[in-house]
């Protein structure tokens, strides 16, 4: 690929909240440019996002039943991109490259495992355009967490900002960039929970897919002794690197006392309480905090960090980004260096043992028979 071009990427992200899937148009060279195009959210229906959830956790599929969601998924994934194709006024042929990141229904790099369920091949013939996918699993088996991804996007973006800075990631997980005053100061790790704990309790409870603004938190009270039994993980001694799976925590048992309000203002203070404890992994204080993501929408989270750390807290559309967007533009970023040969990840912030790129590029037979390979 030639590395003076800027190319034309559409990025597709379906994040651990399962809230749908978002797909961003972007133009990049995969270095120090990105310009944004286009951006649309495409819900998943109820049926498929059902079928979704019964996936999560498994890392087997004996009866072939989270391989028929895959096919499923990856359609809903060619709808949306013939979406933003239309709301772009595009065509296939003037896209270079899809980054298709789809599922993550497992993540344990402890045991050199991770799973992104989705077809790549089968997107690239839907669409017609080259689709890169599966950008997690080199980094893991070379040692890595392959997680989070898109700190070297988040640095790109960054570049003019005042340092150190913070990126704060508010997904199903939470995850957070470090961005220091030297070009190759970049620190990120996960967090721990994001929206995934509270989302699952509010469906489960209530019947709603999350709590619109944080409303149904703001009347409960947390509290401190659950929430004591959750901050003493482990993981949150770890130094990072490091990542986590959005199950990692089992929390039916210990909000079963409370009401569903003071449940779910529990689980808000532990993604809050989460965020602030990774501040003592940083090397030095941020000045400030930029919040993108979906939870950046809850308010009552919102306030509640903006009490708890002593730097200012913005989301990052005060920067002009569009954070229901970022991480979509990010893997369409991702793309481009994937073909590129270039670092998807780094020892600081997957802890693999040297800078890894990964991803596997699949062509549409179209493009195939008429020469126009990405590579």
């Amino acid at each position: 690929m030639n590395t003076e071009k800027v190319y034309t990427v559409i990025g597709l992200m379906s994040g651990t909240s399962l809230d749908g899937i978002d797909a961003a148009l972007i133009r990049t060279d995969g270095v120090g440019f990105a310009r944004r195009l286009h951006f649309i959210s495409m819900p998943y229906d109820d049926d498929l996002r059902a079928q979704l959830r019964t996936c999560l956790g498994q890392r087997e599929d004996p009866d072939g039943r989270i391989n028929r969601t895959a096919l499923a998924m990856t359609q809903a994934h060619a709808a949306a991109v013939d979406w933003v194709l239309a709301r772009a006024e595009m065509n296939p042929a003037d896209i270079d490259l899809i980054g298709f990141h789809g599922q993550t229904v497992f993540h344990a790099p402890q045991d050199g495992f991770t799973w992104q369920i989705g077809h790549g091949g089968m997107l690239a013939r839907l669409c017609g355009i080259p689709v890169v996918y599966d950008f997690r699993s080199a980094d893991v088996a070379a040692g890595g967490e392959g997680a989070p991804l898109i700190p070297l996007y988040h640095a790109a973006l960054a570049a003019d900002l005042e340092k150190p800075a913070a990126i704060l990631n508010i997904g199903g997980v939470g995850n957070m960039t470090y961005i220091g005053a030297r070009p190759d100061e970049i620190l990120a790790f996960d967090t721990g929970p994001g929206n995934a704990l509270m989302d699952d309790y509010m469906k489960t409870r209530t019947g709603h897919d999350f709590d619109e603004s944080g409303l149904y938190a703001r009347q409960g009270q947390a509290s401190e002794t659950v929430l004591e039994a959750l901050l003493s993980h482990s993981y949150f001694d770890r130094k990072p690197p490091k990542s986590l799976d959005r199950d990692e925590w089992d929390v039916n048992a210990l909000l079963a006392s409370l009401s569903a309000p003071d449940a779910m203002a529990t689980l808000a203070a532990f993604t809050v309480q989460s965020i602030a404890a990774g501040f003592r992994h940083l090397p030095d204080m941020p000045r400030a905090l930029y919040v993108t993501g979906g939870g950046r929408h809850n308010r009552f989270v919102m306030d509640m960090l903006a009490r708890r750390l002593n730097i200012p807290v913005r989301t990052v559309d005060d920067l002009g980004w569009d954070g229901d967007a970022l991480e979509a533009e990010g893997f369409a970023y991702l793309a481009v260096r994937s073909v590129l040969g270039l670092p998807l990840s780094l020892p600081t912030t997957t802890g693999v043992a040297a800078p890894q790129t990964g991803g596997v590029l699949h062509m549409p037979a179209c493009r195939e028979q008429n020469g126009e390979a990405a590579s």
